[in-house]
């Protein structure tokens, strides 16, 4: 069995919150990331503000990190955008069985393979 080397950290805040995710993502060692917009539909996410109905814009970072690092990354964007406090967002990891266009990060990843 081929062991994986790369993982996706999906990480949804509040919209607002990207920024501090980003980050704590860099700072523990990601390389980059990539920020989109959504919008909540569970059940906590609709409030009535004078009887109208408003849904809560999100930010999504998606962010490419080698398995290893996984964990640290994780941990780093947890305490960083107070994920452990509810309504504040979630992450997620999810194992990546191929990708294309990251040769920057392989180079990168490659080049401290060699050092070590």
């Amino acid at each position: 069995m081929d062991k994986r080397e790369y993982d996706l950290i999906l990480t949804i805040v509040n919209r607002g919150f990207a920024d501090q995710v980003v980050d704590a993502a860099r700072g523990a060692g990601a390389h980059g990331g990539t920020v989109f917009y959504a919008r909540g539909t569970g059940i906590h996410e609709i409030e009535k503000f004078f009887a109208i109905s408003i849904q809560p814009e999100k930010e999504v970072v998606m962010n490419i990190v080698r398995h290893e690092e996984t964990q640290v990354i994780m941990h780093a964007i947890v305490d960083a955008a107070g994920l452990n406090t509810e309504g504040r967002g979630l992450a997620i990891s999810l194992p990546i069985a191929d990708v294309v266009g990251i040769a920057h990060f392989m180079k990168l990843t490659d080049n401290k393979k060699a050092r070590d």
